[in-house]
């Protein structure tokens, strides 16, 4: 079985880097152009456990900080992902995503899709219509086509897989791409509540799968993934469980030790994902022109996957003797 050897501060020759504590003093010690993929749901100003509410130019003007020094360290081909929702103030809403797309485009940032993650649960409001989404903001480091994208990694089953060409060269053939669509910009993925398989103790924690489609699309085995607020560890996970490294810092204890936990369970493939492949709503279409890999998805997909890798943490500290 591989090492994957982990630092609690920066080092490139660490698999995952976490950091406990503030990422304004992580970041700085990030060479310029280390990561390809920074992913990350900053904290909303609402107030959570894990975060001081501010005024909202001091909320933008931090997360500013934040996103300057992700700049810096993004490779040339690389992206930002920046998942957010809304700011509540007495009942009125201001998306973040409006607020703070200024900040990405006046650092040179291109926005390449505006991605609605669409969930059916949460919290209910009675005097307007209940929140059910929320937005990632996918900006590249360069204006034209030369950065990662692997389309192919996270395509979905066609909707209608037997739907033909009715003229042209091509009637009669099959119109839908035999490795599945573009699953487009609106995602439908059940958000993290209690009785999701991966739920812990954090209140606003996001699913694995969610963040598998951004590191699959937007990384390249043994890049550099960052998640500047990790949490409990989801970007690390998605990022490990696919041979990418991942760098990540979190100011509460509480959610370090929980990260460090899942990613043990996910060494000893104990760790429960909802699999990314599962739909949402699996309407019984024919298998046969559905490609193999979906058939035999269909097939086994009935119980919440364990994480597959099979591979020893140790710490820096502790040497290969001892796991994390």
């Amino acid at each position: 079985m591989s090492i994957v050897r982990t630092a609690s501060q920066f080092n490139p020759d660490a698999d995952l880097v976490l950091y406990e504590g503030d990422c304004l003093d992580l970041l700085p010690h990030i060479p310029s152009g280390f990561v390809k993929l920074v992913v990350t749901s900053p904290p909303y100003n609402l107030g959570k456990p894990y975060e001081r509410r501010l005024d909202l130019d001091e909320y933008l003007s931090q997360q500013r900080r934040v996103i300057e020094e992700c700049v810096r360290v993004l490779h040339d081909q690389g992206s930002i992902c920046w998942q957010v929702g809304n700011y509540v103030d007495k009942g009125e809403i201001i998306p973040l995503d409006i607020v703070l797309y200024p900040i990405f485009t006046s650092l040179g940032l291109h926005l390449r899709n505006r991605i609605v993650w669409h969930f059916g649960h949460g919290l209910h409001a009675s005097r307007r219509f209940s929140g059910r989404y929320e937005v990632i903001l996918w900006f590249t480091k360069t204006k034209g086509n030369d950065y990662t994208f692997n389309l192919d990694a996270v395509r979905v089953p066609q909707k209608y897989p037997e739907k033909k060409y009715y003229k042209g060269p091509k009637k009669g053939q099959f119109s839908g791409n035999p490795l599945g669509k573009n699953p487009g910009d609106v995602w439908e993925i059940p958000n993290v509540k209690a009785n999701h398989v991966e739920k812990t103790s954090h209140p606003c924690q996001f699913p694995v799968e969610l963040i598998e489609r951004l590191v699959l699309a937007m990384t390249d085995e043994g890049d550099w993934v960052l998640d500047p607020f990790i949490g409990v560890g989801t970007t690390a996970i998605a990022a490990l469980m696919h041979n990418r490294k991942a760098i990540g810092a979190e100011i509460v204890s509480d959610y370090v030790k929980i990260a460090r936990e899942r990613v043990y369970l996910a060494e000893k493939g104990q760790l429960r994902i909802r699999p990314m492949e599962r739909s949402v709503y699996d309407p019984d279409v024919p298998k046969a022109n559905l490609p193999p890999k979906f058939v035999h998805l269909k097939s086994v997909l009935t119980q919440p996957r364990l994480f597959e890798s099979r591979v020893n943490y140790v710490t820096e500290e502790q040497g290969n003797e001892n796991r994390l």
